[in-house]
């Protein structure tokens, strides 16, 4: 906790003492950064955009060479994002980076000298000031906290790749103004029981993929594992099960875009969330979390120079005409035995319901081994183009590829350009609400290839370039969470004209007499498709579609793509 406020220039002392059950107001964590501030030539206290709360977004750097401007850095160092309050029902991570930044600046522990740290105290500003003692049905404590949803009621860890939040767009300022080598995203679990305090969700490995994502797998996370054990801070990864037993096995948390660590795997950073047990005390899992910051400003401090290279590499991965996986699937020949500390589950008659109900037994604790499936393969691949062309119409979407830093041209006059152009041929829809979307799923499209006129001030958009897998996840409609899944392009799939049928059934006999080929389709389907033979509406409607009175608009998606 705060120990008051100091008005000298003298540093503050420790802000988390873990000795109760308490958590700060957001008005006090941001006083208590103003004062380390304005006592530490190390530490910088920043704003970086506004939020839905009408507050502006706060970033806290260390860096011990006093330089917290970063378009002057020379990149020779690397740098960690601590992200805090995305749940603000969810403050370890609020207090434990509290004690971290107060002991770097009273050198308490060893400060980093080949990293800079980026922390935001409260990235849900909004929820945190909604304070309360009790929509957190689930958890052990502290006696007061912030809410899930944000002022808007926005869950901030689904909006990065959508950006319907101001947080998530001032996150994407402030990320790519400091580009992040390693992002530590702070939380506290939901699910099921067991005995660690501790649970890590890194970004999926495959999916970050290549070199880089081996490193994290094969070296990165074992190392992270080995040190906190050393400490004796057991750690397994997140506990992805929900009311059934963990022990018979359980599979990786597939973090795709929408997430925190899916959108940074697009840049190409290390990823990780803390994922905190929720039964634990509050006490045990902010001295936790602290742990796990220091472990991983240790490991990056080492590493730094082939965390850096290896991104660099990542960043050159991928090249126009080469393959890029859009969705994933548990590859289920592969998986990893964990020696897994849980605790004896058993279904008894519950005593509200009198259905049975699960029991986790605390007096009986056990360690087992478990089937953890963390390998993943592509199910649905494309090739990279070598550009997109975006209508200047789309100024939503323009608008956040700007905000990720994406490079884009200006088509100067009307240009004949060979393009690669979807249909979209079949989706799914949620039936209800999602962050405030209708979310679609199980995209399917058709290309075709063709000479197109794109008029002057569209914009020509190169793959070749940082920002190639944002690009490809957001544009691409196959993609997870692409935004056509988010509803961004919905008005093609409404038909805008339609035909009076007493009106059109003239025009439909004339295409049946002028067109033979036509005639000869039509008849097969009749011949071939009962419903449709018996439905006149049907046959007027398939004539309807291949005629040229049907708009080109409907079902045609609007960005181009360009491969040669």
């Amino acid at each position: 906790m705060l120990i008051g406020c100091n008005e000298s220039k003298t540093i503050p002392e420790n802000t988390v003492v873990f000795n109760d059950n308490k958590t700060l107001p957001y008005q006090e964590i941001i006083s208590f950064y103003i004062q380390l501030a304005d006592s530490s030539p190390a530490i910088s206290m920043q704003e970086v955009g506004s939020t839905d709360a009408g507050l502006p977004l706060h970033m806290i750097i260390y860096n011990d060479d006093s330089n917290f401007k970063f378009d002057e850095l020379t990149g020779e160092k690397a740098v960690v994002l601590i992200n805090n309050g995305i749940h603000p029902g969810e403050p370890d991570g609020i207090d434990a980076s509290m004690k971290l930044f107060s002991d770097l600046a009273s050198s308490t522990i060893t400060p980093p000298k080949n990293t800079i740290i980026v922390c935001i105290p409260v990235y849900n500003i909004g929820g945190a000031l909604n304070r309360n003692s009790t929509s957190r049905a689930n958890q052990n404590g502290p006696e007061e906290y912030g809410f899930r949803g944000n002022a808007r009621n926005y869950d901030l860890n689904r909006d990065f790749i959508k950006s319907d939040s101001k947080n998530a767009r001032a996150f994407a300022a402030l990320y790519h103004k400091i580009n992040p080598d390693v992002f530590i995203d702070t939380h506290v679990s939901n699910g099921a029981d067991y005995q660690y305090t501790l649970t890590h969700l890194f970004t999926q490995h495959n999916k970050l993929g290549g070199e880089l994502g081996n490193y994290l797998h094969q070296t990165f996370i074992p190392e992270f594992e080995q040190n906190l054990k050393n400490k004796s801070w057991d750690i397994i990864p997140y506990v992805n099960v929900f009311n059934r037993p963990p022990d018979a096995g359980f599979t990786q948390f597939f973090d795709s875009p929408r997430y925190s660590t899916g959108y940074t795997t697009l840049f190409n950073t290390l990823g990780m969330m803390i994922e905190t047990h929720m039964l634990k005390p509050y006490k045990n899992r902010v001295e936790g979390t602290y742990e796990i910051l220091k472990t991983m400003l240790k490991l990056t401090d080492e590493n730094y120079k082939e965390i850096k290279e290896l991104r660099a590499e990542a960043n050159e991965r991928f090249k126009s005409g080469t393959k890029y996986p859009l969705q994933w699937a548990i590859d289920s020949t592969q998986l990893t035995k964990l020696d897994f500390k849980g605790y004896e589950a058993v279904y008894k008659k519950s005593k509200v319901t009198g259905n049975e109900r699960l029991f986790y037994n605390r007096e009986k604790p056990f360690t087992k081994q478990v089937d953890y499936y963390n390998y993943f393969k592509p199910t649905v691949e494309v090739n990279i183009p070598k550009a997109y062309i975006i209508p200047k119409g789309w100024w939503h979407v323009i608008d956040l590829l700007k905000i990720n830093q994406i490079e884009m041209l200006p088509i100067q006059q009307d240009t004949l350009i060979t393009t690669e152009k979807y249909r979209i041929e079949d989706y799914k829809t949620r039936n209800t609400p999602y962050e405030g979307h209708y979310l679609h799923y199980e995209t399917r499209v058709s290309k075709t290839t063709q000479k197109t006129t794109v008029p002057k001030g569209d914009f020509l958009v190169y793959t070749n370039q940082a920002g190639l897998r944002y690009l490809l996840e957001t544009l691409e409609p196959q993609a997870t969470d692409s935004f056509f899944n988010w509803n961004f392009f919905d008005t093609i799939l409404q038909q805008k004209e339609g035909f009076s049928p007493y009106v059109f059934e003239e025009v439909a006999l004339a295409l049946l007499n002028d067109k033979k080929q036509l005639k000869q389709e039509f008849e097969a389907k009749k011949d071939d498709d009962e419903s449709f033979r018996n439905n006149w509406y049907s046959k007027l409607n398939w004539l309807y579609k291949r005629s040229e009175h049907y708009e080109e608009a409907h079902l045609n998606y609007p960005i181009l793509r360009v491969l040669d």
